[in-house]
Formats: C-alpha cells, sequence, structure tokens
C-alpha cells in the first residue's frame, strides 16, 4: 500500500506473499498467474483480471500489487477473507474461450479454497459462470446461476458512499448537489456511479478512450460533458476526481494539474509512487483511499460464499460512509494523509483477528 513500495517485483514477493502459482494450458492457449498474499482473515478473494500483458514480468508485478491491496481491501471493509487475485494473460477479444476459462477454473478448484476468484477487468459474470463449471470457488456468477451478478453495482454505490463522505468532511453536507464532477472510465463502474451522482444532482464530465462506451454515454446521459482526454477533464474545472479506470492515475503531472479538491474513484492503486499522497496531501486535495471506497464490489461477491442477498449486501456498503469518515478523523489525529491511515487500520485487523488463525487451511 501506500507507505511500502511496491516497484521491484522479488522484494514484493520475499517479502509478502504466501503463494504463486503459474497456470498453462498449451491446448487453450491458457497462460495465467494466481497470487495468494496473505490468509490470516480466510481464504484469498479477488478477481481475475484478463489483459493483454506486454511481458509476462508486467503481468506477475500486476498480481502480486493487485492481490497485496485485496488483502488491504478485504480488512478495512470487515471481511473474514485475505487477499488473493489472478491475471489471465491475452487479449480476452481474442483468445477467450469456453475451453480456457474450463482450464483455468481446473487451476483455481486445485488450490481447494484458499482462493475465491470473481469478476475483474476482461472478466465478467458469464465467465464466472463457465470457471464455476470446473471450480466451486467462485463468486460473481449470475443471478440465474445463483451468483451476485455484477458487482459494479456495489462497488458503484460504495464509491459513491465514500464521495457522499469526502463531501461531509470537506464541505459539511453529505451531498454532491451543485457540484461538478469528473470521471475517467465510464465502463463497468462509471456508468452506474454516474447514475447515482445525476440523482444527487451533480453535474458530470467524462471521458473514456473507447467509442462504445462515449456513445453509451450520448445514448443515455446526454446532459453529460465529454472531453476528449484524461488530460482534459483533471485541467477542467471540477470539484471532484473520480478515476474509474486503470491504476496508476495519479502521478505527479496529474497532482500538479487537478484541480479537483476531492479524489474518490473506483479504480484500483491509483497512486502511482510512494509519496503521491503526500502531494495530494499538500495541495489540499483530500484522497479517499481507492481500496476502502471501491470495496463495495467485493462485499457483493463475498456476499454470495454465504447464499447472496442483495440487500444484505448493500446495507454492508453503505457503511463505506462511516468507515470512510472514520479514516479520516485517524488521518488528522494522527498527522498522517488518509491513505496512510487507512492502511493502519487495515494492518491492525489483519494483526489483531489474524493471529488468531494463522495460514488459512481449508
Amino acid at each position: 500500500m501506500s507507505d511500502k513500495p511496491d516497484n521491484d517485483v522479488s522484494e514484493v514477493f520475499a517479502s509478502d506473499h504466501e503463494q504463486v502459482v503459474y497456470c498453462r494450458d498449451e491446448e487453450t492457449g491458457l497462460k495465467a498467474i494466481i497470487a495468494v498474499h496473505n490468509t490470516l482473515l480466510g481464504p484469498g478473494l479477488g478477481g481475475t483480471r484478463f489483459f493483454p500483458y506486454a511481458t509476462e514480468q508486467d503481468a506477475l508485478k500486476d498480481v502480486l500489487r493487485l492481490s497485496r491491496g485485496m488483502s488491504y481491501k478485504n480488512a478495512l471493509a470487515g471481511l473474514d477473507l485475505g487477499g488473493g487475485k489472478a491475471v489471465i494473460i491475452g487479449d480476452p477479444s481474442e483468445i477467450k474461450t469456453e475451453a480456457l476459462l474450463r482450464a483455468y477454473g481446473r487451476f483455481v478448484q486445485s488450490l481447494n479454497g484458499r482462493y475465491y476468484t470473481a469478476c475483474d477487468v476482461g472478466t465478467y459474470v458469464q465467465d464466472m459462470d463457465v470457471v464455476a463449471k470446473e471450480s466451486r470457488f467462485v463468486t460473481g456468477r449470475s443471478m440465474e446461476s445463483g451468483g451476485a451478478g455484477d458487482s459494479s453495482v456495489l462497488t458503484a454505490y460504495g464509491v459513491f458512499q465514500g464521495m457522499r463522505a469526502s463531501a461531509e468532511y470537506l464541505w459539511g453536507s453529505p451531498s454532491l448537489a451543485g457540484k461538478r464532477v469528473g470521471i475517467s472510465g465510464v465502463g463497468k463502474v462509471g456508468r452506474y456511479l454516474i447514475g447515482h451522482l445525476i440523482e444527487d444532482g451533480a453535474s458530470i464530465v467524462a471521458t473514456d478512450p473507447y467509442e462504445g462506451a462515449i456513445q453509451w454515454l450520448r445514448d443515455n446521459y446526454a446532459q453529460v460533458e465529454l472531453v476528449s482526454t484524461t488530460e482534459d477533464l483533471i485541467a477542467a474545472d471540477i470539484d471532484v476526481y473520480a478515476p474509474c479506470a486503470l491504476g496508476g492515475a495519479l502521478d505527479d503531472a496529474t497532482v500538479a494539474a487537478l484541480t479537483a479538491k476531492i479524489v474518490c474513484g473506483a479504480a484500483n492503486n491509483q497512486l502511482a509512487h510512494t509519496g503521491v499522497e503526500k502531494q495530494l496531501e499538500a495541495r489540499g486535495i483530500l484522497y479517499a483511499p481507492d481500496y476502502l471506497v471501491n470495496s463495495g464490489g467485493v462485499i457483493q461477491v463475498a456476499d454470495e460464499i454465504h447464499g447472496f442477498d442483495f440487500e444484505r449486501a448493500k446495507r454492508r456498503a453503505s457503511g463505506i460512509f462511516d468507515t470512510t469518515m472514520r479514516i479520516y478523523s485517524l488521518a488528522s489525529e494522527e498527522g498522517v494523509p488518509p491513505s496512510v491511515a487507512a492502511d493502519r487500520l487495515a494492518e491492525r485487523r489483519m494483526r489483531d483477528v489474524g493471529r488468531l488463525r494463522g495460514v488459512y487451511l481449508p
């Protein structure tokens, strides 16, 4: 997380992860990596990212970083689950097949419950239904299959709760009415987030590199202002910046150009490197830790393990508002950025509860 470097893969692996599994199936073309970071609180839970990484080293670095983030996310969300993540290497539009997904499901099953998978970038509920044909340890399945459905629903709801808490902390009202919110990425989560914000009275400016996403916005939310690039978005006159695409959204140049007073979005691992959180604080920009506010999705799919109940999961995701306020209060008391306060709170729970359990055995 923010106070621990992750730029050296060997260092991250040697110091943190319990298990890393390389998965290959030549007939289907499957090349995947499953990383189990920490099972002190329970089995590792985290999605499967299907992405055309340039190199296997890039894929390894990503899965190590993402799985570690899931340990913190699940701990801070109050779940009795550890951190895990998987990546499938390749372009899903070219190589995703039923056979490949089922081969992947057999590798998930081979871990015998130390890792539960779900959707992520490049995978969908229909894919999880296929993976579930070979493994019992799959969440985020379709509702028709008894699953939680699209986890983007509560991911967006949780980000909205974090945004409301940020507004309460900074402006004294838990509403975005009259505020201008810039959203970078209107895919799975961004489009649901737009609905919450418009209903709350906010105005939206958005960007996305994919024409299909832009056309969807034109068809469904014609009142949303569109800009060509993320650079245009962050330089626009906005009150809140919501990164909702891939990680690394907050780098030195972005922080220097931001006009927003709040950053609160769905993307994972938004801080491009250690120290960005201090730059945000120095500029008076309130940063809602990404793994705190985007945890609604994991809350949704975690509920599926015990028999899914949407209203129960939504009530739990509503708690993101209170946790965000608690993080801001703790940050103020301890004189640290919110991301550091969030790390400390998650680490405290992993330490205090985890010492009672040790390594998870199914």
